[in-house]
């Protein structure tokens, strides 16, 4: 108990450390947003309170499982959605720094899992799950209070076997290579995840016909009204075993609540045992093995001889600009964080492209031009952090950079360079699915690919101008910012923002072509095109007129930026 006073205490330093250093402003506001969250939590839990004691008595067991089910599904949601956050921020005690100290690995262990529950989701939901629980067992009957044990055994296995998630994908973030297969599988499985509801609806859907529908009707449903089907996966699957424990209690049955909370409660446990042990192996230098050395030494002997990637030359480029946008282009390659923030672009593509390619007939021709253009944008959503950040990713590296003598404006056309091809790789992709599926004829398509480069070109100046005026330190293999005062991070917020204003002339083109096309003048295609020709002409223009410009505000803002980019918090 001692040595879990002392590393709470800790954690409470640190905490109130990182408030100061951010400013009394950005504490004020830390603190207005937390008393927020706890309103909002209570006013949930009353609204639960007095809906299960004066509504939810008198509903059916239908409507029952209908309920519980919608609030676990919305519980579930916010959940997943802040899983990738929960990756990105660090544990609430960094293990790696007290590892020399005489004090238990399982208490830090322990205190960094209770820190897990401090979330927006468990806040805003877990109140009204309670109140929810509460009043039905005050409205309906006692046998109801068997629904709260069930609640808080959900919650402790959805918690525990996230966290061991959590742990594990910090240890496969160690190794790019592993990292890169499971950034796609995870993307892959979280759209899946999300579908998933839809194709049982749809495999459970009853036919048209009357004769099906007393068919079904006398096979698979139940006394109580509900398809065998949907109480079938409503006993098998985890996740519902709440709402399916509560419509059974409503009914008088407590076997399948008390089950289902000793399943939960077991799951639970096995899972922060496996989260428990693995964090133990990982600490203890256990996680790796032989067979990743194997595999190392395997791949360097089958290696070819000859030039390097970094030895090649890019055409037309300037030497030192063409081998600056390679070294940077391998490390965005590598890095964890490039590729948690670019991950983003894949799930555009998987979502958008399911829903275009579910469409049963196009839209309008008016309106193709300006989805093919909004799908010639898209992939910056995702790498705009990156493009507003270009000497955060270096760290210490940023160090070559100030001593070399290479001209600072084309420091910034390498860095530049090195995102291009991953805005024309996703960018080409998003077009040709958007083309497939909407069916945008070629001279639109031509003119959505000019404009892909205008939006490259024109957030590369935004982003050069903003990467000199507001850098910040990123933590290596996440995505966690720098505790910044709180006026740097309204400026840090306030680019972002402007990001849109500054792709808006990507759609000046298509709607050239509209208004051409209304006033008979000329075809909206061709004119689209023509546009956006003309538009790419005179950003290049600019772009390279500015070049020099902002390589002097980098000369004269580099020192500032090594000392933000170079400088670990807490």
């Amino acid at each position: 108990m001692s040595q879990l006073r002392t590393i709470l205490w800790l954690r409470w330093r640190l905490t109130r450390n990182q408030w100061t250093r951010s400013g009394k402003l950005n504490a004020l506001v830390t603190m207005v947003v937390a008393v927020v969250l706890v309103l909002a939590g209570a006013a949930g839990g009353i609204a639960g309170l007095l809906v299960g004691a004066l509504a939810m008595p008198k509903v059916s067991p239908a409507v029952m499982l209908l309920v519980w089910d919608l609030l676990i599904g919305l519980f579930l949601l916010f959940w997943l959605a802040g899983i990738a956050a929960e990756m990105q921020r660090s544990e609430a005690i960094d293990i790696s720094r007290i590892l020399h100290m005489p004090i238990s690995l399982r208490g830090i262990f322990f205190v960094n899992y209770l820190a897990s529950y401090v979330t927006l989701s468990i806040i805003t939901f877990l109140p009204g799950l309670m109140g929810l629980s509460i009043g039905l067992a005050w409205g309906d009957s006692r046998i109801m209070s068997g629904l709260l044990p069930l609640v808080f055994s959900f919650l402790f296995m959805v918690t525990a076997w996230t966290y061991y998630l959590r742990g594990w994908l910090v240890m496969l973030m160690k190794n790019p290579l592993r990292y890169r297969a499971l950034v796609g599988g995870a993307t892959v499985a979280f759209i899946l995840l999300t579908q998933l509801p839809g194709l049982f609806l749809e495999a459970v859907h009853e036919d048209d016909s009357p004769r099906r529908k007393r068919e079904t009707t006398a096979e698979t449903a139940d006394e109580r009204g509900m398809p065998s089907a949907v109480l079938l996966v409503h006993k098998v699957a985890p996740p519902l075993w709440v709402a399916y424990g509560a419509m059974s209690l409503s009914q008088g049955n407590a076997w399948p609540a008390a089950l289902g909370t000793a399943g939960a409660c077991g799951l639970g446990a096995l899972g922060l045992g496996c989260a428990y042990r693995s964090t133990r192996r990982f600490y203890e230098g256990r996680a790796g093995g032989a067979k990743s050395k194997r595999k190392a030494r395997e791949a360097a002997a089958a290696a070819v001889t000859g030039p390097t990637f970094l030895e090649r030359t890019l055409p037309v480029v300037p030497e030192d600009a063409g081998a600056l946008a390679l070294a940077s282009f391998r490390s965005l390659m590598r890095a964890t964080e490039v590729k948690m923030a670019l991950a983003i672009n894949l799930i555009w593509l998987l979502i958008f492209g399911m829903s275009l390619l579910s469409r049963s007939d196009p839209p309008p021709r008016s309106v193709r031009a300006f989805i093919a253009t909004g799908a010639a944008v898209a992939p910056f959503v995702g790498m705009m952090q990156i493009m507003f950040n270009q000497f955060g990713f270096d760290r210490a590296g940023f160090r070559t950079l100030v001593l070399s003598a290479v001209p600072r404006s084309r420091i910034l056309l390498g860095k530049n360079l090195a995102l291009l091809p991953f805005a024309l790789v996703t960018g080409s992709i998003i077009l040709l699915v958007a083309a497939i599926a909407l069916q945008i004829p070629p001279v639109v398509f031509a003119a959505a690919c000019l404009q892909l480069l205008t939006a490259f070109l024109l957030l590369s100046m935004l982003g050069n101008l903003v990467s000199s005026l507001v850098p910040h330190w990123v933590a290596p293999g996440s995505l966690k910012r720098t505790k910044a005062p709180a006026m740097k991070r309204f400026l840090m917020l306030l680019c972002h923002a402007l990001a849109p204003a500054a792709l808006a002339p990507v759609f000046l083109p298509a709607l050239a072509g509209q208004l051409f096309s209304a006033a008979h003048w000329l075809p909206a295609g061709p004119t689209n095109l023509v546009f956006s020709a003309i538009e790419l002409f005179i950003v290049v223009i600019f772009y390279r007129l500015s070049l020099p410009t902002l390589g002097d505000l980098l000369l004269h803002r580099e020192k500032q930026i090594l000392d933000v980019v170079t400088q670990e918090v807490e």
